[in-house]
């Protein structure tokens, strides 16, 4: 019975994390819990262990005596998680670069082989897969810093990364040649264990998705 609960207390967790990432829990909303249950068909205990487990991640607020809301969006906000995913991306990355073995090559040309086909889908303006083309985004950043040798940064960086696609899924708009290009140059660098090339490329490539983001904020 305990590893069921811990199941279906995973799942609502899930389940939730991405309604408000993907915006169908909007910003500052309440989250009242008689309607948290009915929709994630979940027990109160569990909906107050996922939300406190949400608000200590950044993405629900605790309010003494108001209750849980989803945390609210701001260009502050916003600007300040895409300064410390390029401090952590970019260090990361170099770490992986340095440790990176034969298994860590194959798993990045895998990643950017699925992204890459995904991105000429909506280049050709197909977008009614958003929400796997920003999977396939993630799982090629991911596979850029997963040799970085350090659980710790990675977890961090999940977290990071959820944080900045709740905004790009607020605007989602994409930005078509440029950050294919911009993929392609870090992923070439990666590859030739070129570090200093990679990190600046992922730099710009994160700096330029925080201005498009911003432009349509």
């Amino acid at each position: 019975m305990a590893k069921s609960r811990n199941i279906v207390g995973v799942s609502t967790y899930q389940r939730i994390k991405r309604d408000i990432i993907f915006g169908e829990l909007a910003p500052g909303s309440k989250l009242k819990l008689d309607g948290l249950r009915e929709r994630y068909q979940a027990s109160m205990s569990t909906l107050r262990e996922t939300l406190n487990r949400l608000a200590s991640e950044g993405f629900v607020d605790a309010l003494d005596q108001r209750g849980f809301f989803v945390t609210p969006v701001s260009r502050e906000d916003l600007i300040e998680i895409a300064n410390l995913r390029v401090l952590l991306e970019c260090h990361a990355l170099r770490l992986s670069i340095a440790n990176g073995d034969t298994d860590w090559e194959g798993n990045l040309v895998a990643a950017h082989h699925k992204l890459h086909l995904m991105e000429q889908k909506m280049l050709a303006g197909d977008d009614s897969q958003k929400e796997d083309w920003k999977r396939y985004d993630w799982k090629f950043h991911l596979a850029l810093i997963e040799a970085c040798g350090s659980q710790n940064l990675l977890s961090l960086h999940s977290v990071l990364y959820d944080k900045y696609l709740r905004y790009q899924m607020l605007v989602l708009t994409y930005r078509g040649e440029e950050a294919v290009e911009e993929h392609r140059k870090v992923f070439e660098a990666a590859l030739a264990r070129d570090i200093d090339i990679a990190a600046e490329t992922l730099k710009t490539h994160i700096d330029k998705g925080l201005e498009h983001t911003l432009a349509a904020f």
